[in-house]
C-alpha cells in the first residue's frame, strides 16, 4: 500500500515545480537583458538637422491628398487602395517597378513636402504612422518581409526619404533604421559599382553619414561613387550602361549629389563634376530634333530631356558604341540618324548592334523597339533581341548574345556622312556600310556575309506609315505628311530583288511592333528582306517613286529633292 506524501515533502515538490517552469522565463529576460546590453545605442538624431534637404526627386508623383486618402497610383498604373492599416505584401499588378516603388516610400514623402509648405500636422503625423509601420513589419531577414523590402535598390530610394522624415521628427526607431539602412548600404556584397544603383546606394549613405554625423559612412560614399563614376562614364560622356536615358538620369543623380555635398559642407571632386558635364553631350547628341531621346536600349520613346547644353559638332562618334548625326541644331525639321556598335550588350543595352534609326523631313522613318518593362514577359525578353531591331540576320545562323562589334571605317562630311561596321555575332562576318545624305535626304545601307551565308535585313518604319504598295523589290509606305520607299538591289548584279514580307502586329513569333511608352505596345509595318549575299537598302523620305540607276559600281538615286550618286566598293563599302 502506498504511503501518503508527508505534508513538508508536497511543499517541496510544489516548490520544485515553480521553480522549473519559471528558470525558461528567467532565462529569456537574462538573455533579453544580455541583448539590450549588447546592443549598441542608437545613433542621436537630437543633433542639428540644418543641411537636411527634402527633395522633389525623394518623392513620386503622388499628391499628399491622394497618400491621405489612402489611395495611390504608381509607375503609371491605375490607383491602388491601401487603407490606414498597410499590407505590405501588396502588389496588385503583380509589377516589379510597382512592388520598388511601394517598398522605396517616395510616395509617402510628399506628405513630409506638403508639411514643409502647409505646416498641416495630420500630414506629418501619416508619414510617421506610415514610416513607423514599415519599419515596425520590414525587418531586415525576418519571416514574412517580402523580396522588395530590403532590395538593394529600393533600400537605396527609401534612405534619402526617411533622412527628409528625421528633419521633424527624432524618435529612437527612426535613428535605429537609419543606421540599420546605413549598414546594409555600407555592405560590399550588395554594392551596384559602375551602375546607377551604386550611385544611388552612395547618394543613400551620404545622406545618411550627413544626418547622423557619421564620417565614416561619408568618406566611404564619396570614396565609392568617385570610383564608380570613372567606370561607369567614359571621357566622351557614354554610359556603360548602354541606354541613353540612363545617362540622362545619371546626371540628374549626380545633381543631387553636388547639392548633398554642399548642403554637408563638404566640396565636390572635380572628376565628378567633370564626368557630370561630359554625359550632356552624350544626352544632346541622343536627342532628336523633335525633342525625344532615341529610344535606344531601355529608353523609353517618350522621353524629352530638356536643358543640355550642346556642342557644335552635328555629328558625333563616340567609342563607347553610337554615332549620332543630324543637318543642324535648334532645327524641328532638321534629318537625324543613330548607328550602334561597341563592346558587347550590357545593364540597360540591347542586341542592337548595326542597327540604325533614321528622322528626316521632320518626321520619324525607321524606329526602334523602345522600352516596355521590366516584367520578365516574352514581349519584354523580344524588345531586346535582335529581331526588335533595324539590323541585318544571317539566315539560318544561331545569333551568338554579347559580341561586341567594330567601326572600321568612317568618312564625316557636312552633307555626307559613310560608316563601315563589322562583326562575327553569327560565326560569320557580318559587314553593314551605311551612307547617310543630307539636303536630298537618303539612307542607303549595304549589308553583306561570306559566300554560302545569306542575310535578311530588318526594318521596322514608323507607326503612322501604311504600305502603299509591295513589287519588285520596292516598297511604298505613306500617311498625311508623306511616302517613303524602300528599294532593294541585290549586289553586285544591282538587280532588284523581290520577296519582301511585309508584318505588323505578329505574335507568333513576335515582329512588327515598338514600345511608344511603358507598358504598351503599338504595331508597326516592318519590312522583312528576302536573303541574299549581299543586299543594297536604299531609303528614300518623300518620294514615292526614286529612279535608281547602276553603273560600274555607282549608283544613281532620283529624290523629291533632286538626284544623289554614290558608290558601292565590296571592301570599303559606300561612299
Amino acid at each position: 500500500m502506498a504511503l501518503p506524501d508527508h505534508p513538508s515533502t508536497a511543499r517541496t515538490g510544489g516548490r520544485a515545480r515553480r521553480l522549473m517552469l519559471a528558470i525558461p522565463l528567467l532565462c529569456a529576460l537574462i538573455l533579453a537583458l544580455v541583448m539590450r546590453i549588447a546592443e549598441p545605442p542608437a545613433p542621436s538624431l537630437a543633433a542639428s538637422a540644418t543641411g537636411v534637404r527634402c527633395r522633389i526627386d525623394q518623392a513620386s508623383a503622388v499628391p499628399a491628398s491622394d497618400v491621405m486618402r489612402g489611395r495611390i497610383a504608381l509607375v503609371g498604373l491605375p490607383p491602388v487602395s491601401i487603407g490606414t492599416d498597410l499590407d505590405w505584401r501588396l502588389d496588385p499588378y503583380g509589377n516589379r517597378t510597382w512592388a520598388l516603388n511601394f517598398h522605396s516610400l517616395r510616395w509617402m514623402a510628399g506628405l513630409v513636402l506638403a508639411y514643409e509648405t502647409n505646416r498641416r500636422a495630420d500630414h506629418l503625423i501619416r508619414a510617421v504612422q506610415i514610416a513607423e509601420d514599415w519599419v515596425r513589419d520590414n525587418r531586415r531577414g525576418a519571416p514574412g518581409t517580402g523580396e522588395w523590402a530590403w532590395a538593394e535598390h529600393t533600400i537605396a530610394l527609401r534612405a534619402p526619404v526617411l533622412v527628409c522624415l528625421s528633419k521633424y521628427v527624432k524618435a529612437e526607431w527612426l535613428a535605429r533604421s537609419l543606421a540599420d539602412h546605413a549598414a546594409t548600404l555600407a555592405d560590399p556584397e550588395l554594392y551596384k559599382q559602375g551602375h546607377n544603383h551604386g550611385l544611388d546606394q552612395d547618394i543613400a549613405l551620404l545622406s545618411i553619414g550627413c544626418r547622423l554625423h557619421d564620417q565614416g559612412w561619408k568618406d566611404l560614399a564619396l570614396r565609392r561613387m568617385t570610383a564608380s563614376a570613372r567606370l561607369a562614364i567614359d571621357a566622351q560622356g557614354v554610359l556603360q550602361e548602354q541606354a541613353p536615358r540612363y545617362g540622362m538620369y545619371v546626371h540628374e543623380r549626380l545633381g543631387v549629389v553636388m547639392t548633398t555635398l554642399r548642403d554637408c559642407r563638404a566640396g565636390v571632386p572635380g572628376d565628378l563634376a567633370a564626368r557630370r558635364r561630359a554625359l550632356e553631350t552624350y544626352v544632346s547628341h541622343a536627342t532628336q530634333p523633335d525633342g525625344r531621346m532615341v529610344p535606344l536600349g531601355d529608353s523609353p520613346a517618350d522621353l524629352r530631356p530638356k536643358g543640355y547644353p550642346h556642342e557644335e559638332a552635328t555629328v558625333k562618334v563616340f567609342d563607347g558604341g553610337y554615332v549620332f548625326g543630324r543637318t543642324a541644331w535648334e532645327r524641328a525639321g532638321s534629318a537625324y540618324y543613330s548607328i550602334r556598335f561597341g563592346p558587347g550588350r550590357r545593364f540597360h543595352g540591347h542586341e542592337d548592334h548595326l542597327g540604325v534609326t533614321y528622322h528626316a523631313k521632320g518626321r520619324d522613318i525607321l524606329v526602334e523597339a523602345g522600352f516596355h518593362s521590366y516584367e520578365k514577359t516574352p514581349y519584354q525578353y523580344w524588345t531586346t533581341s535582335p529581331q526588335a531591331h533595324n539590323v541585318p540576320v544571317v539566315a539560318g545562323a544561331r545569333f551568338r548574345t554579347g559580341m561586341p562589334t567594330a567601326l572600321d571605317r568612317r568618312s564625316i562630311g557636312e552633307a555626307r556622312q559613310s560608316y563601315l561596321l563589322s562583326d562575327q555575332a553569327y560565326g560569320v562576318d557580318r559587314t553593314r556600310s551605311v551612307l547617310v545624305n543630307h539636303g536630298a535626304d537618303l539612307m542607303a545601307v549595304l549589308d553583306t556575309v561570306p559566300a554560302g551565308s545569306q542575310v535578311e535585313g530588318i526594318w521596322h518604319f514608323a507607326p503612322s506609315l501604311k504600305v502603299i504598295s509591295s513589287e519588285g523589290g520596292t516598297v511604298v509606305l505613306g500617311d498625311a505628311l508623306g511616302k517613303v520607299t524602300l528599294v532593294q538591289l541585290a549586289m553586285p548584279s544591282c538587280r532588284p530583288i523581290g520577296g519582301q514580307s511585309v508584318l505588323a502586329g505578329e505574335t507568333g513569333p513576335f515582329q512588327g511592333w515598338i514600345s511608344p511608352s511603358y507598358l504598351e505596345k503599338t504595331a508597326v509595318p516592318t519590312v522583312i528582306g528576302p536573303p541574299a549575299g549581299a543586299v543594297l537598302t536604299v531609303i528614300v523620305p518623300g518620294a514615292g517613286d526614286p529612279r535608281i540607276e547602276c553603273s560600274g559600281g555607282k549608283v544613281s538615286v532620283r529624290t523629291a529633292d533632286g538626284p544623289v550618286s554614290f558608290t558601292v566598293h565590296a571592301a570599303r563599302g559606300l561612299a
